[in-house]
C-alpha cells in the first residue's frame, strides 16, 4: 500500500469518529416529553344502577341527581343465549363497557345501587351483582357507597296466582 492511500484511510477513519461522536451528542441533547398530568379540578361523580334479577342484569350509569343517563348496558346485549343473560360474564362484560363510556365522559368514582326485584319476587340480587360490582372496582375509579335499594313492602303485597294459587 503506498503512502496517499494509507492517509486517505487515516483521514476517512478520523472523520468517521468524529461524526458518530456529533450523532451521540445529538441524541444526549434530545429530551423525552414528559407523560401528561391530570388536571386538578372537582371531582366528576356518578351513580350506578345495578339492577339483578335470575333473568338479566342491568348497569346504568347517572349522574348524581339521577336524572341524566351517562351509560346504560344489561348482560343481554353481551351474550347470543338467553340463559346466560344474568350470568357473572354477562355482568362483568356490560359494566365493562359502562366503565368505557364513564371514562370518556370524565367521571372520577362513583356510588353503587344494588337493586334485586323485591316486591313479592326475590330478595336478594342475582348472580351477575357481585360480578359487575368487581368490574367496576376493576375499573381504576372510587367507590363511594354501596347502598341495597330493593323495594320492601312492610305490609306483604299479595302474590300473583289469587286465593287457591296457580294450579297446574
Amino acid at each position: 500500500m503506498s503512502e496517499i492511500e494509507a492517509k486517505v484511510e487515516e483521514v476517512s477513519v478520523e472523520e468517521t469518529k468524529a461524526s458518530v461522536e456529533e450523532v451521540k451528542s445529538k441524541a444526549k441533547v434530545e429530551k423525552k416529553s414528559q407523560p401528561e398530568v391530570k388536571k386538578e379540578g372537582p371531582e366528576k361523580w356518578g351513580i350506578v344502577h345495578i339492577y339483578s334479577s335470575y333473568n338479566n342484569t342491568i348497569i346504568h350509569l347517572t349522574d348524581l341527581t339521577g336524572g341524566e343517563t351517562v351509560a346504560i348496558s344489561s348482560g343481554g346485549i353481551h351474550v347470543n343465549a338467553d340463559r346466560y343473560e344474568s350470568s357473572p360474564f354477562a355482568a362483568m362484560k356490560a359494566a365493562n363497557a359502562v366503565v368505557e363510556s364513564a371514562r370518556n365522559k370524565g367521571f372520577d368514582g362513583f356510588h353503587i345501587r344494588v337493586r334485586a326485584v323485591g316486591g313479592v319476587g326475590s330478595r336478594v340480587p342475582g348472580p351477575g351483582a357481585q360480578a359487575a360490582i368487581r368490574a367496576l372496582a376493576r375499573g381504576g375509579f372510587k367507590i363511594g357507597r354501596i347502598d341495597d335499594v330493593t323495594p320492601i313492602p312492610h305490609d306483604t303485597t299479595r302474590k300473583k296466582g289469587g286465593k287457591r294459587g296457580r294450579r297446574v
